[in-house]
């Protein structure tokens, strides 16, 4: 098989198992997967806020999980490991998963939407935007959009310091779209000027042992 074709085929798998363990563990806060080859097999990151239901009771998830990856997927002596997201207000996933979970509950959208973008600004974000479109107060459809804070939208900042995830809720109305990005509290923008302070006092005007009136003379 060509190199190309190589890529292409394992970028495509990993999206299709990134889309299975989002549908499987959208409970757990499924944030994203990390799949790395290995001499003995195939090593399977799971990162969650909520790692106890990714692990289930006596470890039966992660077996269905490394069966349905081993079978269903073809991967090769899976071996799952699961951490723990630290701070799911910073991601993106997490949050748009949540929002659309309160909208399935039949939360008005604006107080699920604000409630999300409180939390995440309240974790240190720089910035978030939230995107809800569908049917929200009529049969016609439409977006409504939630900013607070800054978020960059082109350059390399946008691809390197900007969270983004989309997530879709189903309700009676029909399907409502979640698209949220967060700027990450560690983001260093081209334009951030950091002013230091000098090591040593600035001088008087005069140096050791020689005086502005002694140049002066002659």
């Amino acid at each position: 098989m060509p190199a190309k074709d190589h890529f292409i085929e394992r970028g495509i798998r990993k999206a299709e198992i990134d889309d299975y363990l989002a549908n499987e563990l959208k409970k757990a806060g499924y944030g994203k997967v990390d799949i790395q080859k290995t001499a003995l097999g195939t090593r399977v990151i799971i990162h969650a806020a909520r790692p106890g239901l990714v692990i289930g009771r006596r470890g039966r998830t992660v077996r269905d999980l490394t069966e349905a990856l081993e079978g269903k997927f073809g991967l090769e002596n899976p071996q799952i490991e699961v951490n723990e997201i630290e701070k799911p207000e910073l991601n993106a996933r997490v949050m748009a998963s949540r929002l659309a979970s309160a909208l399935e509950r039949g939360i008005h959208f604006r107080r699920a939407a604000y409630s999300i973008l409180r939390r995440v600004m309240t974790a240190g974000a720089k910035g978030i935007e939230i995107r809800i479109g569908g049917k929200l107060t009529s049969q016609r459809a439409r977006y409504q959009k939630f900013i607070e804070g800054f978020i960059s939208k082109t350059g390399e900042p946008s691809v390197q310091y900007v969270d983004e995830a989309v997530a879709h809720a189903l309700s009676k109305p029909g399907i409502t779209g979640v698209h949220i990005k967060i700027m990450l509290p560690d983001s260093h923008l081209p334009d951030d000027i950091e002013i230091l302070e000098p090591k040593e006092p600035l001088s008087t005007g005069t140096e050791e042992g020689v005086s502005l009136e002694g140049e002066n003379e002659g």
